[in-house]
């Protein structure tokens, strides 16, 4: 199964699917795509998926959205208990896309990272 935290209106993220349907997924896997933006993760969801990127949830977020700055994420001392909070009730600041595929993830960007997953 891969699944595709995708963004439909973020270029990299509709790229990042086309790539994986036309040339990563040759074997023809399920795939699930969640917009995320529709459908938010919990902070149950985000903290197992944070630990299968392997990076810390300030690489999941999206330093250039409005919220960044409104929220005051740039602040050194939140604790990652905050950047998850603010991550679940605010979509729009996680990385997009997100594959995940095998227990493992990668964010899509630039999409040529994804072939990661299939090696």
């Amino acid at each position: 199964m891969i699944t595709i935290y995708h963004n439909p209106h973020c270029s990299k993220s509709r790229a990042t699917c086309d790539l994986i349907a036309g040339t990563y997924n040759s074997a023809n896997e399920p795939t699930e795509i969640v917009e995320y933006l529709k459908q938010a993760l919990t902070v149950a969801q985000l903290k197992p998926l944070n630990a299968q990127l392997g990076c810390t949830v300030r690489e999941m977020i999206r330093d250039t959205e409005a919220e960044y700055k409104a929220l005051d994420l740039s602040d050194v001392t939140l604790s990652d208990a905050q950047l998850y909070e603010a991550l679940a009730k605010h979509p729009v600041l996680l990385q997009r896309p997100i594959v995940v595929r095998n227990g493992r993830a990668v964010i899509g960007r630039p999409p040529e990272n994804v072939e990661a997953l299939f090696k």
